[in-house]
Order: C-alpha cells, then sequence, then structure tokens
C-alpha cells in the first residue's frame, strides 16, 4: 500500500499567496496575497504612483525545479517597486487533450523534460509585449497573450508559459487593489457568495503516482459530515494517520495491490477514527493512463503482462454500489473536444459527467479557468478541492491557507453534504 505522501507540484493557487518584503532600493516580492496591503503608516500614494503599480515594468521567467524533481517555469512580473512571482504546476497524469505543455525534448537534459524555451517565449515574446498593460484587467492580459499565441492548445508558446505569466498578472492585480488574492479572484469572476470547500484528501496513491500495482490512481476521503473546513482538515488527517497505523500493522509499508483492499482499508480507517457516515470515499481512476487497444488494461503496471481486460464500468459500478463511492474521476478515456468550454457543455448535455476536474494547467490561462468554473457552476455542478493527502508542505500550504481564509471570512458556509451543487 502506498500511503499517498511523494509531493506533487507545488501549485501557487489563489489560496496560496506569500509576502517577502527586501530592502527598498529591491523589488518587494509578493507571493502571499492575505498580507497584501498599501503601507497604511504612510500618507495615501499620489495618482501616479498608483498608475505605476497598476502597470507592468518587467517580466522576467526561469526553468526551477518542482516538487516532483522536474523542471517547471517561474515568473516573475514587476509593477512599481512590487514583484508579484508563481510557478507552473504539471501533472504525473495527462489528458491528451489538454492544453499543450512545452518541453524541450533534449533527453540529454533533465530527460527531456527541460523548459527552457518556454522561459525565452516569455522573455523575448510574452514579456515585451505585456510591459505598460494594466494588471488589473485579467482577461485583457490573458487575450492578449492568447492572441499572439494563435493556436487553440497554446502549442506555439506552450500553456506553461502563458500560464506562468497569467499566474502572476492575477497576484499583481490582487495587490495593485490592495486586496487578498482570493477576493480578487471573486470580484473579477463576479461570484456572490464565498464557499468552503469540501477537501477530497487522496490519502492512498495507484496508478501513474506510485510504484504499486494499483491501476487507480487515487483513492480519497471527503469529509461531507464536518462543520466547517477546520474540522474536515482535522477529520481527514486524524483517518490519515489511523490508515497509516493499519497499514503498517497489517502489510507493512507499501503491500496493497489490489483495488477493492484499499477501498477496505479506507472504510476500516474511517470507523476506527470514528468517522462512520461522516467521512465518504472517492476514487480518481484516471482510466487514460491504462487504455490499450482501445480496453481497459487492469495489469498496465504488471510485468510481464497476460494481456487480460477487465471490464472497467462494470467493476467501477460494482465498488460503486458495495462501498458508496461519492466521487468518481477520470472513469473513462478523453473523448475528442475542440476546447474546455466547449467539452463542458458537451458533457453536460450529454450528461456524461456531474462534475469537472479544473486544473489551471490544463486549460492554461486564469480567465479561461475562471470561466470554465462558471461554466461548470451554471449547470448545477459544485466545488471541491482535490490537492493530495494531509501531508507534505506543498499539500499543507493550500490547506492551511484555506484555514486562514476560513478565519478572516468568519462565519463562511462549509460546502458539507451540499458538496455537488455548491
Amino acid at each position: 500500500m502506498a500511503l499517498a505522501t511523494p509531493p506533487a507540484t507545488t501549485f501557487l493557487s489563489k489560496k496560496n499567496p506569500l509576502l517577502n518584503n527586501f530592502s527598498t532600493k529591491q523589488p518587494k516580492i509578493s507571493t502571499r496575497s492575505l498580507v497584501i496591503r498599501n503601507t497604511a503608516t504612510v500618507a495615501p500614494p499620489s495618482t501616479v504612483k498608483v498608475a505605476k503599480e497598476c502597470k507592468v515594468k518587467s517580466v522576467k521567467a526561469r526553468q526551477i525545479i518542482d516538487s516532483r524533481g522536474n523542471p517547471t517555469v517561474e515568473v516573475d512580473l514587476i509593477t512599481g517597486d512590487q514583484l508579484y512571482r508563481s510557478a507552473v504546476p504539471s501533472g504525473a497524469s495527462t489528458g491528451i487533450y489538454e492544453a499543450l505543455e512545452l518541453r524541450d525534448g533534449d533527453k540529454s537534459v533533465y530527460g527531456g523534460k527541460g523548459v527552457l524555451t518556454a522561459v525565452q517565449n516569455i522573455n523575448h515574446i510574452l514579456g515585451p509585449k505585456l510591459i505598460g498593460v494594466d494588471v488589473r484587467n485579467q482577461a485583457d492580459v490573458d487575450a492578449i497573450m492568447l492572441d499572439i499565441d494563435g493556436t487553440p492548445n497554446k502549442a506555439k508558446l506552450g500553456a506553461n508559459a502563458i500560464l506562468g505569466v497569467s499566474l502572476s498578472v492575477c497576484r499583481a492585480g490582487a495587490g495593485a487593489k490592495g486586496v487578498p488574492l482570493y477576493k480578487h479572484i471573486q470580484e473579477i469572476s463576479g461570484t456572490k457568495e464565498l464557499v468552503m470547500p469540501v477537501p477530497a484528501f487522496n490519502v492512498i496513491n495507484g496508478g501513474s503516482h506510485a510504484g504499486n500495482n494499483l491501476a487507480m490512481q487515487e483513492f480519497m476521503i471527503l469529509p461531507v459530515g464536518a462543520t466547517n473546513f477546520a474540522e474536515a482538515l482535522r477529520m481527514g488527517s486524524e483517518v490519515y494517520h489511523t490508515l497509516k497505523k493499519i497499514i503498517e500493522k497489517k502489510y507493512g509499508q507499501d503491500a496493497c495491490n489490489d483495488n477493492r483492499e484499499g477501498l477496505v482499508l479506507l472504510i476500516d480507517a474511517i470507523e476506527r477514527a470514528g468517522y462512520t457516515g461522516k467521512i465518504k470515499i472517492g476514487m480518481d481512476v484516471a482510466a487514460s493512463e491504462f487504455l490499450k487497444d482501445g480496453k481497459y488494461d487492469l495489469n498496465f503496471k504488471n510485468q510481464p503482462n497476460d494481456g487480460a481486460h477487465i471490464p472497467l464500468t462494470r467493476m467501477i459500478g460494482i465498488h460503486g454500489l458495495h462501498y458508496n463511492l461519492q466521487l468518481i474521476s477520470s472513469l473513462l478515456e478523453m473523448t475528442c473536444w475542440s476546447q474546455i468550454r466547449k467539452r463542458i457543455a458537451e458533457a453536460i448535455q450529454k450528461k456524461a459527467c456531474n462534475g469537472l476536474l479544473l486544473k489551471v494547467n490544463q486549460i492554461g490561462t486564469v480567465t479561461e479557468s475562471i470561466r470554465a468554473a462558471l461554466d461548470s457552476k451554471a449547470a448545477g455542478l459544485g466545488g471541491q478541492i482535490k490537492t493530495g493527502a494531509p501531508c507534505r508542505s506543498e499539500r499543507l500550504a493550500k490547506y492551511n491557507q484555506l484555514l486562514r481564509i476560513e478565519e478572516e471570512l468568519g462565519n463562511v458556509r462549509y460546502a458539507g453534504e451540499a458538496f455537488r451543487s455548491l
């Protein structure tokens, strides 16, 4: 059994901004927007200064290493004396119709996963075009970049190049307005009510995430019975540690190789932690990872593989009923739909799903991600957050930030049992 502990790509999201102040001779680095404020101890800035702080002064990208040890793009955007920094997330399993993540392909350097081409596209193409642009106008900035790229899936400049700039612009927009990043996103999306999401904690890893024989990628727990996000995080953490003890006692560190066994262990851990009925189970199948010759090969990680194929939908249907699965993600392979908003509309029309797994790196800009979320919301879909187990700093950065946001908002609603529609 592989507990979900290997680090995932660090995602500098709206839940995870950071602020570091350097000397007055250097730009102030702003990456935690909850504390971005105009300094209260000085006189209000002049109109000219405010205007300068809203305009892009410079954009610089570099190649850094993500939490999986792979290269990714980091972007510094300066407005006035403020520096806003973002890093681009990258998934372990990918869909074939995602926005194109531009990799260098030189196998002698980082196994071909370098992103220096994307970095150069920012430094020499996107950056110069954005000098003087108002960072408060997120949609306008994203539109400029999409127009420069000119391809449906961002294949020319790379989605990782465009997204890195888009994320930094979003941070800068919040900084220019002197509000937390989540409030800035609330404003530009036109969202009226803020709701704390149900966390879908991935506590057992399989698929492309783990070195075991589990075909299913993620086994998750959802604390729908909590009264607020803080309690949900506590429930998830307690079940996670209970599960760890059960696995170590029964199998050792890594011994589960059967998908059904993983579900049984989750039920046992939930019961022992005292949360039966309050925590539900979910699963991310990531079926595209083991589609072979038009069939789903659940034995794809075993060598030699006898080629036997198990009817996936039948197996999931049985598991779903028997173990009362409340969330099943990526059950089937990707369908060839042209663009994300069209894919969502078609999925809703065909009743192919009742939820959307939204990752900004699969779309490529903040604006398009917001529109995809709004389209899904308009169709009655709800929102949760799925960002790993309640351990490891790159995961807890998101969860801890949600704790701060909940504390700041005060009496804010927690989605709970209504997570499918809120």
